[in-house]
Formats: structure tokens, C-alpha cells, sequence
């Protein structure tokens, strides 16, 4: 295995360990449904929001912005991810999309956890 999936493994990980601690349910870790992709879906049972989590994990963070990664087109991308899982699972909840920055080495993660990161363009018709 190459040495940043390895990485980007031990950084979802400890993503999904801080989402637990915070009382979440992790209910997928990189679900797929043809080109989409979410890293992790967590749902909050107290309040029925299901999170959608990209995670973004580096060795340093010297002058990265994690939110400068989260283009117009991956904002996209998360928002058909998420509209197809709940389809797929015909759930009914809120979601909410998040940003986990996960800095360091495996055992020694720092993480920037940006709840709420953004929310998707509303969409209109004439």
C-alpha cells in the first residue's frame, strides 16, 4: 500500500474516533455509489442529522486551509453523494457537511474539526 493511503486510512480512522467521542454513530466509511463517494457518513440520533464528512488528512498543515480543498465542485460532489445515500437508504433526516482536517503521523494526529462547513447553493426554478 502506498505510503499516503496508508496515511489518509490512519487519518479517517481518527476521524471516525473523534466523531464517536462526540456521540455520533458512524453509520459508513467511504460508501460508494458509482462515481460518488462520501469519506465518512455519521448520524447524530439525538437531533436526526446525518453528517457528511470529508476528511482531509496531511503530515503538516504549515499554510493549508482545508476549506481552500473544498472547491465548487467537491461541494458538488458531496451534495449528489449525500442525496443519493439517503435515496439508496430512504432516509428522511437533515444533513449537515463537515470538514475534518487530520494533521501529523498515525498515533500522533491533530484535528481541526469544522462542523457545519457549508451549505449547499439552493436551487430554483421558472
Amino acid at each position: 500500500m502506498a505510503q499516503h493511503n496508508a496515511l489518509g486510512q490512519a487519518g479517517e480512522q481518527a476521524a471516525r474516533d473523534f466523531l464517536i467521542a462526540r456521540g455520533l454513530t458512524i453509520r459508513e466509511q467511504n460508501w460508494r455509489m458509482n462515481k460518488l463517494e462520501i469519506d465518512i457518513v455519521a448520524h447524530d440520533p439525538e437531533h436526526n442529522v446525518l453528517h457528511i464528512v470529508e476528511v482531509k488528512t496531511r503530515t503538516s498543515d504549515e499554510h493549508y486551509d482545508p476549506m481552500k480543498a473544498i472547491t465548487r465542485s467537491k461541494k458538488s460532489h458531496m451534495v449528489a453523494a449525500a442525496n443519493a445515500y439517503l435515496r439508496y437508504y430512504q432516509l428522511k433526516c437533515v444533513i449537515v457537511y463537515d470538514v475534518m482536517l487530520v494533521v501529523g503521523q498515525p498515533g500522533a494526529f491533530s484535528i481541526r474539526y469544522i462542523p457545519r462547513a457549508f451549505q449547499p447553493a439552493l436551487r430554483t426554478y421558472r
